[in-house]
């Protein structure tokens, strides 16, 4: 499990600094990454704090972002096709400042793999909502944010 998050954490790396700056610029590191889960921290510190000293809400939307995408990355892989990823639309529910290093929990890794299965025999987009969770375990166990992102996927073999 472990060198499983640490490919994704590096795989992570990679892309926020070849395609997405802000991924980089927000440290995040995944924690946790199965096939039905991905827990991913993004860290409470200068650069993602606003001005109460919580985490700013465009940070915690690139974690909620990240948490999602990457879960879906290696169905997408072991595929061996050419599916192209894209959120259909985004919504938050900020619930308690964020006043730590906050962890972005998805659960909803079998139901992603079952749509990459589908979109994989298919010439048509499908979409999935994922639901992304948001805490601070150093705080408190509850819920920070919740997050509902569209995950829209198309074969382009």
């Amino acid at each position: 499990m472990a060198s499983i998050a640490n490919k994704t954490t590096r795989l992570i790396q990679l892309f926020g600094i070849t395609k997405v700056p802000m991924i980089w610029y927000c440290r995040p590191k995944v924690i946790e990454h199965t096939d039905e889960r991905i827990e991913i921290k993004i860290p409470l510190k200068r650069k993602t704090k606003n001005h109460l000293g919580s985490m700013y809400f465009g940070v915690l939307a690139v974690g909620a972002d990240i948490t999602g995408g990457f879960l879906a990355m290696n169905p997408i892989q072991e595929s061996g096709r050419k599916i192209n990823l894209i959120f259909k639309d985004f919504k938050a529910d900020f619930l308690k400042r964020p006043e730590g290093d906050v962890h972005f929990i998805c659960n909803d890794g079998l139901a992603v793999r079952e749509l990459v299965e589908t979109v994989a025999k298919s010439s048509n987009r499908h979409n999935f909502k994922l639901k992304i969770d948001a805490i601070v375990p150093s705080l408190s166990p509850d819920i920070v944010a919740k997050f509902e992102l569209t995950l829209s996927l198309k074969d382009k073999s």
